[in-house]
């Protein structure tokens, strides 16, 4: 039994939300759930999405005159961002809370849209994390991704195709955002190879022979449509010369598993290796981001080669994973030499090895015992 537990009761309490979240990642289901009695207005329906269209005041109708602090959900807003301003009327006038869900921000970010002034908390939804699955399995995680579906399911591959065609139909396709979707087809597959690696521009563009211009705007679309999104680099430099570009990493691990033909991982090889680094980075992310904790994460990485898989704040807490079964004193290389620079940092090793302790001034955690503090708020 799989239970989302995003606590955005906490933040619809104080204000009306904006909660974006890639598709399938269980947004409508959970607000079904959480609030059963609120009424719902699913703009992906036809007839309800030309009905507003056609005449946006009617939602100020609809509603006007409710108590206040009467909770409304509208899913999909993107679809009837003139919506906007009417839910800006509501909630100035009556003070009534909207939780306003989206699969992308595009439309109203390039657009102008009324983003209700500061009326409305920006929330993500993200896939499924360690937490809310009682027994959860780090290889199932590694291998399926964390997309609830697709993480229960004996089939993954199946359902990741049919998602990465959904997304080409109605992201991109239907809201004609790139002309030749067949060239952003084959960018999604050569910016797999990239998940978690320093974006490089020019080479991306030579492998899909188009020019770094439109790249640098198809990974701008895979943020804006929640698919991926940035890790940028640690820059603050004390001795050593640092790398400065970005990393980039699809926003779940099934989907860039499904670009790259992967499956049936086993511990031990390279692609195991680069899956597992996606799913703690993920748990990351989600973890900041549920707890509205304003630290940036980021790497770091050396002209020398020396790196580091994520540094939370300003050399808080820097953290290498590994998906070896042993942690040895090879793996330590990149955080003694962060270290160096930084000697106040607290150091984490990431892997698979059973035993957490103390090595070398460097914690080792098991990766199941990481997760669990990681989520008690036990480690920053």
């Amino acid at each position: 039994m799989l239970t989302r537990t995003y606590p955005i009761q906490d933040d619809v309490n104080e204000m009306s939300v904006f909660l974006f979240g890639a598709r399938k990642t269980g947004k409508s289901t959970y607000l079904r759930m959480l609030y059963p009695d609120a009424p719902y207005i699913d703009l992906l329906n036809t007839t309800i999405r030309n009905a507003y269209r056609n005449r946006p005041a009617s939602l100020y109708d609809q509603f006007k005159g409710r108590d206040a602090n009467t909770i409304v959900i509208i899913d999909e807003i993107q679809e009837v961002p003139d919506l906007l301003n009417e839910v800006h009327r509501l909630i100035a006038e009556f003070d009534i809370r909207f939780i306003l869900c989206g699969s992308s921000a595009r439309k109203l970010k390039r657009n102008g849209y009324n983003t209700l002034g500061g009326r409305a908390y920006p929330c993500t939804f993200y896939p499924l994390v360690s937490a809310e699955i009682p027994d959860f399995d780090i290889d199932r995680a590694v291998n399926h991704g964390m997309l609830p579906q697709h993480y229960l399911s004996s089939n993954p591959t199946r359902l990741l195709s049919a998602y990465i065609d959904v997304y080409l139909q109605q992201e991109i396709k239907a809201e004609a955002i790139v002309r030749k979707v067949d060239v952003f087809e084959r960018f999604l597959e050569v910016a797999a190879l990239t998940d978690g690696e320093i974006v490089n521009y020019s080479n991306i563009a030579s492998d899909c022979q188009i020019n770094s211009v439109s790249i640098k705007q198809y990974f701008e679309i895979l943020q804006d449509t929640l698919i991926g999104y940035m890790i940028p680099a640690y820059t603050k430099v004390v001795k050593r010369k640092l790398v400065q570009a970005p990393r980039f990493y699809y926003f779940d691990a099934g989907v860039a598993n499904y670009l790259l033909h992967r499956k049936n991982m086993v511990r031990g090889t390279i692609e195991y290796g680069h899956a597992f680094e996606h799913i703690i980075i993920q748990e990351l992310v989600a973890y900041l981001g549920y707890t509205h904790d304003r630290r940036r994460l980021s790497y770091w990485r050396t002209y020398a080669g020396n790196e580091v898989d994520a540094i939370i704040g300003d050399a808080e807490l820097a953290i290498e994973i590994k998906s070896a079964e042993e942690a040895k004193p090879k793996h330590f290389k990149g955080l003694h030499t962060f270290h160096e620079e930084h000697p106040s940092c607290r150091l984490l090793l990431v892997s698979l090895d059973p035993v957490s302790r103390v090595q070398d001034d460097i914690e080792l955690f098991y990766v199941y015992d990481f997760l669990r503090q990681l989520w008690a708020g036990q480690l920053f």
